[in-house]
């Protein structure tokens, strides 16, 4: 079966999604009767592009200030996409964002969560108005709706009324860059970032309301000073829509070096990162899996996070959690992770073992699983 995956969000700096789109293609391609044909907003191809888009964040900022943005790029993606399509035979298309795009067949969805539904102020107006315009039919127009949770498959069911048999989770994997590491020969990327290993605790996440990284700087700083001072609190990320609300809480910490904020990583130096780190802390409100708890466990590091939506699906027993907006409890479990070497070791072991249930193959195999039985074989 020959299968068109619109892979256009590799144009960007890769985060969940982008991460879900090349993982999951690099799987399909090794599975069996899966032709794979990726549609790259302005071209088609097999084969993943190593790099974002030159100059891709200078264009999105500028696209941000044209009304009507969304729907002009939309316009321009679907005369590429009818282009392409002229020279495939292409059975079936697979959509991994909320707008497919218009195609005259078989086609399957994933909903990655319902962000937009559970916190519409965290989306930009002009998004969101896009959003609502395209998701409610596209799930209408879907054949089959995959989900990376149980937690998020029970949404999709209940907000979209769709019957049980239309919905297949299909839990995402981990890549084999995040692996336990030995700190000595993480010291020269950790060194270039002014970090120590295994001094120092990570966030990993796009800064936007959602991911609740607040929790998170209010329980660093509540640390004694002693011990605050040589475990700085690193926040590794995107840029998001309304990450200047942080501002005020960073500052005071940001002066002080207690807290150093790197931005986007690449995938290379963020698996160090995370294999160099004390802890992950991941207070999310709301996640449709939580990539980065799978990568930190499958590094050999304990995770501190919240109990929300699918989180405990990833973290199983592994995880450390506490309440979404209780930054003491997060001060204490710092504190037992750093001062307890057995409990430390206890969590790490659990987080390997749990890691192990979860890899891209699987998710592919789901996948495809899908899209014979989209196709009626």
């Amino acid at each position: 079966m020959r299968v068109a995956l619109n892979a256009r969000i590799l144009q960007a700096p890769r985060t969940g999604i982008g991460q879900y789109v090349a993982a999951l293609s690099e799987a399909l391609q090794e599975q069996a009767g899966v032709d794979l044909d990726l549609f790259l907003g302005r071209s088609w191809g097999a084969d993943l592009p190593s790099a974002p888009m030159p100059g891709y964040a200078r264009k999105a900022s500028l696209a941000k200030r044209v009304p009507g943005a969304y729907r002009i790029r939309r316009w321009l993606e679907q005369r590429s996409f009818d282009r392409g399509l002229k020279r495939r035979q292409v059975d079936l298309y697979h959509e991994p964002t909320l707008w497919p795009l218009e195609f005259d067949g078989p086609m399957v969805m994933t909903l990655h969560d319902l962000t937009h539904v559970h916190y519409p102020q965290t989306q930009p107006a002009d998004r969101l108005l896009e959003i609502e315009r395209h998701v409610g039919r596209a799930v209408e127009r879907a054949q089959a709706v995959l989900t990376d949770s149980e937690h998020v498959a029970g949404e999709v069911r209940r907000h979209f009324g769709l019957p049980e048999e239309r919905v297949t989770v299909a839990p995402l994997g981990c890549a084999a860059r995040f692996y336990p590491r030995a700190y000595q020969a993480l010291e020269r990327t950790l060194g270039e970032l002014g970090l120590v290993a295994g001094r120092y605790l990570i966030c990993v996440g796009t800064l936007e309301p959602r991911k609740n990284l607040e929790l998170a700087l209010r329980a660093h700083a509540l640390l004694p000073a002693s011990l605050r001072k040589g475990l700085p609190l690193v926040i590794v990320g995107m840029p998001g829509w309304r990450a200047e609300q942080l501002d005020d809480t960073l500052k005071a910490s940001l002066a002080e070096g207690d807290v150093k904020v790197l931005g986007y990583q690449s995938d290379a130096v963020l698996a160090e990162l995370l294999a160099g780190a004390r802890a992950l802390l991941f207070p999310s409100l709301y996640e449709g899996f939580g990539l980065p708890v799978l990568e930190s466990m499958a590094s050999g590091v304990p995770v501190v996070l919240t109990g929300t939506s699918s989180l405990p699906e990833v973290a199983g027993e592994a995880g450390v959690y506490v309440e979404a907006h209780d930054p003491q409890a997060m001060t204490i479990a710092i504190l037992r992770l750093m001062e307890d070497e057995s409990y430390w070791q206890r969590c790490r072991t659990l987080g390997l073992e749990q890691a192990k249930a979860f890899s891209w193959q699987r998710c592919a195999r789901i996948t495809s699983d899908v899209y014979r039985k989209v196709l009626g074989g």
